[in-house]
């Protein structure tokens, strides 16, 4: 099964005072393993980020101006989020923001099926901290290079912690290179195993008139 770890970046928070997605980050889970497939652009806005969005993710205007539009990188992401389940964090938000920028283009709003991680977090963990920092430090995820809210980092981070909140454990494979295919398992790869050790005939033997003397024994006794 396939899923989409998504985050966007914002000029602001409310879409009712024109603001505009900045960035959006896309990481793909097979059967909740992280494949090579990503979707990542940096967006210009086409208006100036607020004072506050900047202290959150550090996206200039400067740094934007010379970005993609929205408009130019639509299709590439309906297609590459099509027929999937979307892993979102506070998804009423992102998702707020998708949709305006589609409906800038006269396109049709998201309709995939969405998991959100808050909701889940808050069902888990009532009247606990459910931030993303706060949900690595509760599963020990190693959120140190997250000095700045940035949507690919996010998502790494956040398809870490979906996996603990539905009581996965979390892979360790090493999936930089390339996926890794089960076809190519191979045992001479196993680094540690038990060996099974069959008994011999005259230890079976000895063991049968061990039980045998001690059962009369027991009865007797």
């Amino acid at each position: 099964m396939r899923e989409i770890v998504l985050d966007t970046e914002t000029t602001g928070l409310s879409v009712k005072e024109g603001h505009r997605i900045v960035e959006i980050g896309c990481v793909e889970l097979d059967n909740l393993f992280p494949t090579n497939n990503k979707f990542h652009y940096y967006l210009n806005p086409e208006r100036k980020v607020s004072q506050k969005a900047l202290e959150v993710h550090g996206y200039t205007d400067e740094f934007l101006s010379s970005k993609k539009k929205f408009s130019e990188i639509a299709d590439e992401f309906l297609e590459f989020i099509k027929d999937k389940k979307l892993i979102i964090h506070n998804s009423e938000f992102d998702l707020l923001h998708l949709n305006n920028e589609l409906q800038i283009l006269g396109k049709k709003k998201i309709e995939n099926e969405i998991v959100d991680t808050l909701t889940l977090a808050r069902d888990k963990f009532p009247g606990s901290s459910v931030s993303l920092d706060a949900l690595c430090k509760r599963y020990k995820i190693d959120n140190s290079k997250r000095s700045k809210h940035t949507a690919l980092i996010d998502c790494d981070l956040l398809s870490k912690v979906y996996i603990n909140l539905i009581d996965q454990k979390e892979p360790t494979l090493d999936f930089s290179n390339k996926e890794t295919d089960i076809k190519e398992f191979n045992s001479k790869d196993i680094l540690y195993y038990k060996e099974v050790v069959l008994p011999t005939e005259l230890e079976i033997k000895n063991h049968k008139k061990y039980l045998n003397s001690n059962l009369k024994k027991n009865f007797f006794n």
